[in-house]
This record gives C-alpha cells, sequence and structure tokens, in this order.
C-alpha cells in the first residue's frame, strides 16, 4: 500500500548538511502495523514528516520515492497533497501540548477535519467528533468537546490528537509515539481502538516508538534505525526471538523491570554521531561492545540474513553465522549493588487537599470546586523512591506541582507538606527560595518548560546562578558541561535553542536542570515518557547513582511500571483525587488489593520474547 524506496531527506544548518534520513527503504502493507524503533535523533519523526511533506523550513527530500497505491506523493503539488493528508495518509504527532491550536476548542479542531475530507457537516459532523471523543476515552465528551487544550491533562491532549488524525478514517495511519502520555490503561483501550479499526477498514500503521513492549504486541514488522539508516528489519516474532544487530541486543538489556532491580541498567556508552559528516565504516561501530576491524573499514549493506530478517552488520554478512549479540551483551550485565538504607524522613504530606474554582458569569463568582487532590497523605524518607501511579486526571501531576508550591494563586489548598520539618506552605521569598534548592521538579512536558528564547547553557546555569550564589561562573559552566554528559548529551549543545532537539533530547535538558542545584528532592512528573529505552537506562542509573551517593529522595509520578518495578521503593495508587492503595513496591506489584490497582496492572504491556 505504501511503497518507500531510497528516501532521504537533508536539512540546512549551521553546522552545515544534515543527512536526517539516508536512503531508507520500506513496504508497508494493507492492514499491517510497521513499527520503527530506535534511539532519539535516529530520524524517526523526519520519516514521518518527510512522508507527509511536513519537514521545516531548512528540510528537503533530496531523493527517492513515496508510492502510495501507485502515486509518487514527492512528486504531488501542494493543493493536491492537502487532500492526502487527513484523509488518506494522517498522523499522530508525538507533543500534543504544540501541535492543537490553542485558541481553538478540541470540538471545532476535530470537527474541521471531518468537514474538510467527509460529507458530514454542522450537527453530524459535532455528534461524530463527540463519538470520537468517547472512543478515545475522553470523560463527558458531549461537554468536553467545548473544552480548549489547556483545560486537559497531557494524557487527555494525546487521547484529542488521536481522534483528529482518525476522525476522517484514513487508510494509513502514522502514530509518532502515540501512547507517550497515556497511562497503562487508556493506551490499552487506544491500542484495542487502532486494532479494531484496522480490522474493519484495513487501516495500515507505521507505528514510531520507544515502547518495545507495545511494539511487540502491535506489530506485525519492525525496522529498527540508526542515525538516520535502517539498521535491521525483520517480522516482530523473529526480531524479538533474536535479535542480531549489536545495537538491538543492547536496547532489551536496557529495559527496566523486576529482574535487574539492584542492578544497573545495561545502558549504552555515547551518543547517536552527528549527521552532518560521511561515514566510512558502521555508524554504531563507537559504541559497539564487538567493533572489528572490518566495521570501521567500509560501511555495511542491509543484508538478508534469511527470508524475513535482514540486517546491517558485519557480524552477519557473507555467509557468516555470526555470535550472539545478546548473549555477549548479558555476559557483561552490571553486578548487583547494595541499597542504600532509608533516611530520615525528608518529605511529609498529610491530608492534603488542591481544588480549583469553578468560575461562573460575568463577575466570575465562584460556583463550585473541582477537587483535584482530596485528602492525601504519604511520606518520602531520604534516599527512598515514593512512585505515584495512576489513570491521567487522576491528580498526580496536581499532588506534585502544589507541593512544590507552583499553585498558591490558581487553587485553595489544604492540609500539610513538611520539607525537614518545614511546612512549604508557609514560607515566603527568600525562605522559599532555599526550599526550592532542596526540592526540585522535572515537569511532564519539557517543550512547554523550557525557555525558547534561551540557549541551553543559560538555561541550565539560571537555576545554578539563582540558588547557589556562591558558585561562580567558572565553576557553573563545568557543572552544567558534565551534567550534560551524564544525561547523554554533548557538551557542543550547549549555544543551540531547545527548538533544535527532539523531543526526547528537551527532556534530558529538563532532567539536568533540576539535578544543577543538587537537590535533596526531586518531583519527577513522567520524567522518562519522552525518552528512548537506551537514554532512559542512562537517566535511571544516574538517578539510583545520585541516590546512593547523595541519598537524595524522589517523588516518581510516571505510568510506566517497568520503571516503577524497577526503581520504587513504596508505591502509591491514585483514582479520582485519592489514594487507594499504598504500600510496598514489593505488596502493591505482587499483592494487590484494590480492584482498581490490579486492573492498572493488568493493563501493563509486557514484552514477549517468546518467539
Amino acid at each position: 500500500m505504501l511503497q518507500i524506496e531510497n528516501l532521504t531527506t537533508d536539512l540546512d544548518s549551521d553546522s552545515g548538511l544534515v543527512r536526517a534520513v539516508d536512503a531508507l527503504s520500506l513496504t508497508i502493507e494493507r492492514g499491517e502495523t510497521f513499527a520503527l524503533v530506535g534511539e532519539s535523533g535516529c530520524g524517526k519523526s523526519m520519516t514521518a514528516l518527510s512522508i507527509l511533506r511536513l519537514l521545516p523550513e531548512s528540510g528537503r527530500v533530496s531523493a527517492g520515492r513515496v508510492d502510495l497505491d501507485g502515486t509518487d506523493i514527492t512528486q504531488l503539488p501542494e493543493a493536491r497533497m492537502r487532500d492526502v493528508r487527513g484523509h488518506r495518509i494522517s498522523i499522530i504527532f508525538q507533543e500534543p501540548s504544540t501541535s492543537l491550536n490553542p485558541v481553538m476548542t478540541v470540538g471545532r479542531q476535530i470537527t474541521e477535519v471531518i468537514e474538510r475530507h467527509t460529507p458530514l457537516r454542522g450537527d453530524a459532523a459535532r455528534a461524530k467528533a463527540v463519538d470520537w471523543l468517547k472512543r478515545v476515552g475522553i470523560p463527558e465528551p458531549e461537554r468536553r468537546i467545548g473544552d480548549y487544550p489547556f483545560q486537559m491533562s497531557g494524557g487527555q491532549k494525546q487521547r484529542v490528537m488521536i481522534a483528529i488524525a482518525l476522525a476522517a478514517d484514513p487508510e494509513i495511519v502514522i502514530a509518532d509515539e502515540p501512547t507517550t502520555a497515556l497511562d497503562v490503561t487508556i493506551q490499552a483501550q487506544i491500542l484495542d481502538l487502532l486494532k479494531e479499526l484496522q480490522a474493519a477498514q484495513k487501516m495500515a500503521l507505521l507505528l514510531i516508538t520507544h515502547d518495545l513492549a507495545v511494539v511487540s504486541q502491535m506489530a506485525h514488522r519492525v525496522a529498527l534505525m540508526y542515525a538516520g539508516q535502517v539498521i535491521e528489519v525483520a517480522t516482530a516474532r523473529e526480531f524479538f526471538a533474536r535479535p542480531l544487530h549489536p545495537y538491538a541486543a543492547n536496547l532489551f538489556q536496557a529495559l527496566p523491570d523486576t529482574s535487574k532491580r539492584g542492578r544497573k541498567l545495561a545502558s549504552i556508552a555515547g551518543t547517536v554521531p552527528l549527521l552532518n559528516q560521511s561515514f566510512g565504516g558502521c555508524r554504531f561501530a563507537d559504541r559497539c561492545s564487538q567493533v572489528q576491524d572490518a566495521c570501521r573499514a567500509t560501511p555495511p549493506a542491509l543484508h538478508d540474513w534469511q527470508a524475513d530478517h535482514a540486517v546491517r552488520c558485519v557480524l552477519f554478512q557473507n555467509g557468516a553465522s555470526g555470535a550472539s549479540p545478546q548473549a555477549a551483551v548479558a555476559a557483561n550485565a552490571p553486578e548487583l549493588t547494595p541499597e542504600r538504607a532509608a533516611g530520615e524522613t525528608l518529605l511529609e504530606v498529610r491530608d492534603y487537599r488542591v481544588w480549583f474554582p469553578i468560575r461562573k458569569g460575568l463577575l466570575q463568582r465562584t460556583a463550585g470546586f473541582v477537587k483535584a487532590v482530596d485528602g492525601v497523605s504519604f511520606s518520602i524518607a531520604a534516599g527512598r523512591t515514593l512512585a505515584l501511579v495512576g489513570e491521567s486526571g487522576s491528580g498526580k501531576t496536581t499532588v506534585g506541582k502544589a507541593v512544590m508550591q507552583l499553585l498558591r494563586k490558581t487553587a485553595l489548598i489544604s492540609g500539610t507538606a513538611l520539607l525537614q520539618g518545614k511546612a512549604l506552605d508557609q514560607l515566603q521569598g527568600e525562605a522559599l527560595r532555599q526550599a526550592r534548592r532542596a526540592a526540585q521538579i522535572v515537569f511532564q512536558d519539557p517543550f512547554a518548560s523550557l525557555n525558547p528564547r534561551m540557549r541551553v547553557n543559560e538555561i541550565l546555569e539560571e537555576g545554578v546562578a539563582s540558588l547557589c550564589p556562591e558558585i561562580d561562573r567558572v565553576r557553573r559552566s563545568e557543572r552544567v558541561a558534565a551534567l550534560l554528559e551524564h544525561v547523554g548529551l554533548r557538551r557542543d549543545v550547549l549555544t543551540r535553542y531547545p527548538h533544535e532537539f527532539s523531543g526526547g533530547q528537551r527532556q534530558r535538558l529538563a532532567i539536568a536542570r533540576a539535578l544543577a542545584v543538587e537537590p535533596k528532592l526531586i518531583v519527577a512528573d513522567e520524567p522518562t515518557s519522552a525518552l528512548d529505552v537506551s537514554v532512559q537506562a542512562q537517566i535511571l542509573n544516574l538517578l539510583k547513582e545520585l541516590q546512593q551517593e547523595l541519598g537524595v529522595a524522589f517523588l516518581f509520578i510516571t505510568h510506566n511500571f517497568g520503571v516503577v518495578e524497577y526503581l520504587a521503593h513504596d508505591i502509591a495508587v491514585m483514582k479520582n483525587g485519592h489514594l487507594v492503595e499504598a504500600g510496598t513496591a514489593d505488596d502493591i506489584l505482587n499483592r494487590p488489593q484494590h480492584e482498581y490497582t490490579r486492573t492498572l496492572l493488568a493493563a501493563v504491556p509486557r514484552l514477549r520474547q517468546d518467539g
């Protein structure tokens, strides 16, 4: 149905010509789910934008063709391409906050697509929009259709994006991290919906994701990308049973779960190479533990190792059987490290309530309250991690922001939050600034939380200059440069702006900013949701090291149960503003008592490597 041949995409940049996608060839059949996986910055999203001709002004498709049912859509005039987008091929973008129009209601944004590409108009189009909101799991769709994007949580905005993409019943959907911001129950619901549509309409799905568990459950075929190239293609069953490329083997070992608890994850050293250069050998060679002289001598071709499995690696070329990269990586697994003993209670939250006023009428009088958080209590000791889990909209992010005193002017807050024995809600001025040196937050949406007009060095040094005035400029610069390497970024990005990074790279910058002032407590709101597997492993290892060395405590807000299983000492389960269950990680994960907790755990996608 969609045949991509030697697709090559170039971008003009200050550092020269960047070849973001290099001679990529793929075929996607009708009704098939084809997964494109790989690290942040490997060219996955750029491939999607190239197919739909939505490249930035500095980008262009310089070679190749994209054949849709016999028509090369790279050659269509823009007027005809508008008929293709949204109708025949649609896309679910990675960042709903920047993809949704902030001055249009979500209902208008859905009906716009319906009226542009289907015969429905007026009330009929609106009724279909309501139906789509219901199908993607938005509560009270008849009321929420009139909401603006800012009135919705991150997960709800992602669901709206999915509704927009599916509204005109497209033949092909490109889903760029479609479930990144979704909790496990809604993720399962969305994935089931996509499967139903495929069965009913023979819709093809190009799934771009770093969640290998989702890929193992959804995909028929998988392509692994690295540095702008496809380096392995196979059926999903074959790929998960027998990954051939050393990069693929490393990704599987980097996945967090209960079995790896207490040891470092097998992260991949270094970063993806810059694409503004010509390569004389394998692009993964500098990071590969099985590198040979032949790897650097000439660029390897994508070789058909068997009928349904191709790989770009000298280990499997010219009839070589190849040693198992998986076995080699597993043999180098890090040893168990002893857990740090819990320290004194660092944060204690008692009977915390966060109510948002509902204002109506010309004078905006308060007509009621949205009880986002209603009587929550928990504590975190130094050196411990409390995972706060629950569905989107349950109040998890509100708890984090309220504890950090970021909602004082917009919400009615009651109860007590004590940081090292001091009541945070009573602190003002300099006392509050000192408390913020001890407690930092990593926000869920890195694009919205990074100042677009500031360079990376200014963003990272700002907090240090403000909260740690005793550190001079030279030491500040050294600290932030070292932090960048800790989170898997090069020092040469210091002069770049946030818009020049991928979603995962921006999340790493947000984490580095929080770590820059060496806090005792970090409120981490979905800190790894936008990260691919290998970078997630780097970040989790870094957080573990900080906890071991400095006794840093974490309030970890997440829907990634793999991360919870690996990192959390304690778990609190939230639903509709209340804690329904709390206890040690072992008790909650293995002996859940509440029906809601059981439902969450049952919806968690699990990696299938049984072949």
